[in-house]
């Protein structure tokens, strides 16, 4: 009976041990998460469930002001927009910025959950931090994956968007059009989308993400003189645990190298058919965008309240490279409707 007993509380000092090592890792994580800084024009950072994601975000300015959310695109994060926050916070928005998944402190709630990269995924983590925060209705901007995503959410959810910013226009990925080949000149451009697409690539990505999404800012924007403490208040977000194997995913997914989920299939079915968007727009073209900075490629996909502009000299990175322009872009969409 004696030794029994011994057993039991042996049994239960383990459980107690195991008990704590799995708390203080638990909490290390979640202090890690929480510790990672960011500018403080921003406004605070926070973190809350939404869909299949624990999402970090910023928000600044008043909570019944109008609801922007601006996306950023890859390899960029949330301080593309450390000027345009502020302009929009004096006109009395209230401005969230979220982290996309695979970035910063957004974290998958679940191991289990596919690292999945397609657009309608991105799309649908938006419309769920939307949901979470009980925002029936925003005005979208972004850039690169960004303004893919707020795109998509303009498609497929019209009526949560009030308006919507889009640099480079209309980018809804078709992987049909995908599997016809460019120029030699295009095709150079997206050179590492094939890289991405080998083992090689990922691996190379994994090792290298510093160097190669610094030379990926330097190829994209040739006229912006960033520094390295420009560079690096982003580069923490490469550091994410699902960074690596959301960017490989998405750049395989467009080119069909890898499948994506079904229960996106019948979002994916329409975006395929190059839906029009109705709600108001401005997009922006930029050095960055070629021949396609004057915007005629896809001026016939926007059937709502609609204006263009270029920003010559400028990147692809606009809000950071010309943070005044795309301010200005969002309060002037969000007149074309009052």
């Amino acid at each position: 009976m004696l030794e029994k007993q011994k057993y039991n509380r042996y049994l239960i000092l383990l459980f107690i041990f195991f008990f704590t090592i799995g708390t203080t890792m638990a909490q290390s994580e979640k202090q890690k998460v929480k510790d990672m800084p960011v500018n403080s024009s921003l406004g605070t950072l926070k973190q809350i469930n939404a869909g299949l994601l624990n999402v970090g975000y910023t928000e600044a300015g008043p909570i019944n002001g109008s609801p922007v959310i601006l996306l950023h695109g890859w390899p960029y994060d949330i301080h593309s927009y450390n000027e345009v926050v502020p302009l929009l916070v004096s006109k009395g928005y209230r401005v969230i910025t979220p982290y996309l998944r695979g970035s910063g402190t957004t974290r998958f709630l679940s191991d289990d959950t596919f690292r999945n990269g397609q657009q309608a995924a991105l799309a649908s983590d938006i419309i769920a931090l939307m949901d979470a925060l009980k925002i029936d209705k925003a005005i979208i901007g972004g850039f690169d994956w960004g303004a893919r995503t707020a795109v998509v959410m303009a498609a497929l959810w019209p009526e949560r968007l009030a308006g919507l910013v889009s640099v480079s226009g209309y980018i809804v990925v078709n992987l049909e059009a995908n599997q016809k080949p460019l120029p030699p000149s295009a095709e150079y451009g997206w050179w590492y989308q094939y890289y991405f697409a080998t083992d090689r690539g990922k691996s190379g990505y994994t090792e290298n993400r510093y160097e190669f999404n610094k030379l990926i800012w330097k190829l994209a924007s040739p006229k912006w003189e960033f520094d390295t403490t420009t560079y690096d208040q982003t580069a923490q977000s490469f550091n994410n645990p699902d960074h690596t194997s959301i960017v490989i995913h998405n750049y395989r997914w467009r080119l069909s190298l890898a499948e994506g989920e079904s229960k996106y299939d019948a979002l994916e079915k329409k975006l395929a058919t190059r839906p029009v968007i109705s709600v108001p727009t401005i997009t922006i073209g930029s050095d960055f965008d070629g021949a396609n900075a004057d915007g005629k490629a896809y001026v016939n996909k926007f059937s709502g309240p609609y204006s263009h502009l270029i920003l010559n000299g400028i990147g692809h990175n606009v809000p950071q490279e010309a943070p005044k322009a795309f301010a200005d872009a969002i309060i002037t969409v969000d007149g074309y409707t009052k």
